[in-house]
């Protein structure tokens, strides 16, 4: 017969238990150890704090920009594999949880039986019936289950900053890359200029060749100056070409499926960001609560390894019917019930245990030098970027001078020496140095627009 509790007969089991359940071991909090500065070296004090937008390279104003981007949302190989371990993370919560409930299960079935018995006329058949309804449940006064079921919550919330990290980096790239590809093209529109204009003086310098005003080495000299621009040009169309290959392999699509029509480069606007205080900064960078949050499942698993040192209690309960005929199964006669409590500690087990517990820790040290390590360089891309930004801005408007003395230098030049009032080598030098400064300047304006990305990337973009 079933076992009925006596009121008031245990009073002090449920305390006992609690008291049981409070001694078990608990993760250890996260904590980095590092206080970071209460403001960036290289910002500037005086401008107002502006974190990203969650699209932030619209700021740009490349309409092509924004479509490869929303190409890449919806096709990048990396963002769906992401996407695909947050399922697998959300699926090991609900494995790892089951151990916190109680397991059921029901059978049922007939056995029929035939024995010969010796020197019997016939054989004897006997049939059973049988339904049994199971549970067992393990008592988890250590907390180990629950520690488990931490660690892999921990687990999935870092798998979903890590999307975040990838979403960054998917955008950073399509943004770098497609910036590369109108570089190129621009690098290209300006040597095949730059190509004009020496075939131009290439013509002038023969004709003065055939007047006897200039000599052959003057000729050879300006031939190779052309051959050396032609040369040029392949491998600038090679990158534009093979830059718009790996936008399709960023947006997931064969690179004969994609196609680009490029925003004028020089028009491009440089969006402004500014940073708040570090500590915000922190909260903002998936990679950093990455790393925050696998540190977390590390002492989850601490705990876990910890309390499976202790003694273990499983309490399993069955019941049900059985019986010789179906038309009795369901007196009181064909009830048969069972309850068990099973307490187990391991003995020896050739330090086991022991050495789970010492890896378990070892794994959360090492975590929690990633963890520091997230943060020291969230700070430092910060800074970096900062850096690289105002330099960068600094420098694309001294090349963007030094570009219209060059060119105001080279059209002089150009008109005196049909005018035949200076010699070859002075319009040389002033056509050698228009050619450098406008490639310069194509290539400065290429590094402070990525010096821009940079620092959205490093702000963590528009994630939340």
């Amino acid at each position: 017969m079933p076992l009925l509790p006596v009121p008031g007969r245990f009073p002090a089991i449920p305390l006992l238990l609690g008291l049981l359940a409070a001694c078990g071991p608990r993760p250890e909090p996260v904590l980095s150890g590092l206080g970071p500065a209460p403001a960036f070296r290289a910002a500037d004090p005086a401008a107002p704090v502006h974190w990203p937008d969650p699209e932030w390279w619209r700021g740009f104003r490349a309409p092509e920009l924004d479509r490869l981007m929303a190409l890449a949302m919806q096709g990048n190989f990396d963002l769906a594999a992401a996407a695909a371990r947050v399922r697998q993370a959300d699926a090991q919560i609900r494995v790892t949880g089951a151990a916190l409930l109680p397991t059921v299960g029901v059978d049922a079935g007939v056995t029929q039986a035939r024995s010969v018995a010796s020197g019997a006329a016939r054989d004897r058949n006997s049939t059973r019936y049988d339904a049994t309804l199971s549970a067992s449940y393990e008592v988890d006064f250590w907390g180990r289950n629950r520690s488990l079921a931490e660690a892999a919550a921990a687990d999935a919330r870092a798998s979903r900053f890590d999307v975040g990290t990838v979403l960054l980096t998917t955008e950073a790239s399509v943004a770098n890359t497609y910036f590369q590809v109108l570089a190129a093209r621009e690098e290209l529109r300006t040597q095949q200029e730059n190509l004009a204009a020496a075939r131009r003086i290439l013509g002038i310098i023969r004709q003065q060749v055939n007047f006897g005003t200039a000599t052959g080495l003057d000729l050879a000299q300006q031939e190779t100056v052309v051959a050396q621009l032609e040369a040029s040009i392949p491998g600038l169309r090679q990158t534009a070409d093979q830059g718009i290959n790996a936008l399709a392999l960023l947006t997931g699509q064969p690179p004969a499926a994609l196609r680009v029509t490029p925003d004028a480069f020089d028009r491009l606007a440089v969006p402004a960001a500014a940073p708040g205080q570090p500590a915000e900064l922190l909260a903002r960078r998936p990679d950093v609560l990455a790393a925050e949050a696998a540190l977390a499942a590390a002492n989850a698993n601490v705990a876990a390894a910890r309390a499976a040192l202790l003694p273990n209690l499983t309490l399993s309960a069955s019941g049900g019917v059985q019986s010789a005929a179906l038309g009795t199964l369901l007196r009181p006669e064909a009830q048969f019930f069972s309850l068990v409590a099973g307490l187990a500690q391991t003995v020896f087990d050739g330090g086991a245990l022991r050495g789970q517990v010492a890896l378990s820790r070892a794994q959360a040290e090492a975590l929690l030098v990633e963890y520091r390590r997230a943060i020291v360089t969230a700070l430092s891309d910060t800074e970096d970027a900062l850096v690289a930004l105002r330099d960068t801005a600094e420098q694309e408007r001294l090349r963007g001078e030094a570009n219209a003395r060059a060119q105001r230098a080279y059209d002089i030049a150009e008109a005196q020496l049909r005018a035949g009032t200076i010699d070859l080598i002075t319009l040389l030098n002033t056509q050698q140095t228009l050619f450098s400064t406008r490639v310069s300047l194509v290539q400065a304006r290429l590094a402070r627009l990525q010096a821009a990305v940079a620092l959205f990337r490093a702000l963590g973009g528009g994630w939340r």
